[in-house]
């Protein structure tokens, strides 16, 4: 039996690798993910691919490399009034390198800002059409008074690569369970660096369990990342019977689960059963094509069965996509009950199997076989309800996660029931 109980411990590391990550400047290519998946190779390991600018992705091409130094606007008066160095969410995401003064009529064009939220810099990026701008508070935009601005981004864009990282633990089976998340945003402690922490140490509590299933962890920018390594990957892609793309797990709000595409697949039972049996607020979603990397792997051509869990949606938290997503957004309970929902959703399809009963005819007497307690009990009672159910649906059709849902029971209490009536020469497996 798979075994992942240590989430609690697991918080306070988890929130540790977060604020580490936090100061780095990631986009969907550069340094800055280099070094990020750097440092998730201190927990687990990891091999670091590079694709070439200019590789075809299906319908899409890796874009050149884009890194940055310094980017800033300074008034008459030489102070810089927006400073890279000091929030690098100040910077447009991919911005071509600039070195100009200007005045501040030409320079508003290039200014983001949150007229409704207006203490807190936006994040925006222009990845795929060249661009510059930079971003700052609204209160601070309002603020600037007419004059000459030096106007200074640092950058360089040119051919490179695009960085992902993969962690591959093999199981008994070469039946592959995918697990993903994005890499691909600078200091944005929920939208990004959340999920990276879970699916770290998600993967480090399966190093070393003894693994039914071979676990693929793909740590990669958004969107371009998942397409990337499908095209690289289209062969191994028929492997996969269960995926999960693990995002914004951080932050205070309940867990939020979207279905696969096809909506019943074997990952969406589990990760349900999981959360109803968390204790947990929760909410599941049907699948759309529109969010993070799911609709890559749920598209048409590949319709594999992954599902994505959250806590709040994108879109769905006011601090979405801005300075407010910071390190004091997270919640390390948040963390480790998202963790913890997780592994229970792994260990699930690690035991879930079918089985038939080898006494069909009738009731077989379990109480000769030492399989009813001889003090009654609650706890007793469902064992041995388990015990009924499990026979009774152990036709070679139903598995034992259906047959949890069916009895509305815990899948861990139905999973020790199999077990003692395999013991008892009860059941066979299929």
């Amino acid at each position: 039996m798979l075994t992942l109980t240590e989430f609690d411990d697991a918080r306070q590391p988890m929130y540790d690798l977060v604020r580490r990550l936090f100061p780095l400047c990631r986009s969907i290519t550069g340094d800055g993910v280099r070094e990020t998946l750097r440092i998730v190779a201190e927990h687990i390991p990891l091999t670091v691919h590079e694709v070439p600018s200019g590789t075809k992705a299906f319908d899409w091409t890796v874009p050149r490399e884009w890194n940055i130094r310094d980017a800033y606007v300074k008034n008459a008066q030489g102070d810089r009034v927006v400073d890279f160095r000091i929030n690098n969410l100040h910077v447009v995401s991919y911005s071509v390198p600039v070195r100009k003064t200007m005045r501040l009529a030409e320079l508003q064009p290039h200014l983001h800002s949150l007229p409704d939220q207006p203490d807190l810099i936006p994040y925006r990026t222009s990845y795929y059409e060249e661009s510059w701008g930079f971003c700052l508070s609204h209160r601070l935009r309002q603020s600037l008074p007419d004059g000459e601005y030096e106007v200074v981004i640092d950058s360089t864009l040119s051919d490179g690569s695009l960085s992902y990282g993969e962690c591959l633990l093999p199981g008994a089976d070469e039946d592959e369970v995918l697990i993903y998340t994005h890499t691909c945003h600078p200091s944005l402690a929920n939208d990004n660096l959340a999920g990276i922490a879970v699916c770290t140490f998600l993967a480090r509590q399966l190093v070393p369990a003894k693994r039914r299933y071979t676990y693929r962890f793909v740590f990669g920018p958004g969107t371009i990342g998942s397409l990337a390594w499908l095209s690289r990957n289209a062969d191994r892609a028929t492997r996969i019977r269960h995926g999960l793309v693990a995002v914004l797990l951080g932050d205070a709000g309940g867990l939020r689960y979207k279905r696969s595409r096809a909506g019943d697949a074997e990952i969406d039972h589990a990760v349900q059963h999981a959360l109803k049996q968390s204790g947990t607020t929760y909410d599941v979603e049907p699948f759309s094509p529109y969010g993070y990397d799911e609709r890559q792997f749920g598209s048409p051509g590949f319709n594999l069965p992954v599902g994505r869990l959250t806590r709040s949606p994108n879109s769905g938290y006011p601090e979405y996509h801005t300075s407010a997503d910071n390190l004091a957004l997270i919640h390390l309970e948040s963390l480790a009950g998202s963790l913890a929902v997780c592994a229970r959703a792994v260990e699930i399809l690690e035991n879930n199997r079918r089985f038939v009963n080898t006494s069909p005819f009738g009731e077989p007497q379990l109480g000769r076989r030492g399989l009813y307690r001889k003090i009654g009990g609650e706890s007793s009672a469902a064992r041995e309800m388990a015990m009924l159910w499990t026979l009774n649906l152990s036709d070679g059709a139903h598995s034992l996660l259906e047959i949890a849902e069916r009895a509305g029971l815990d899948f861990e209490l139905i999973r020790r029931a199999a077990d003692e009536l395999m013991d008892a020469g009860l059941l066979t497996t299929v």
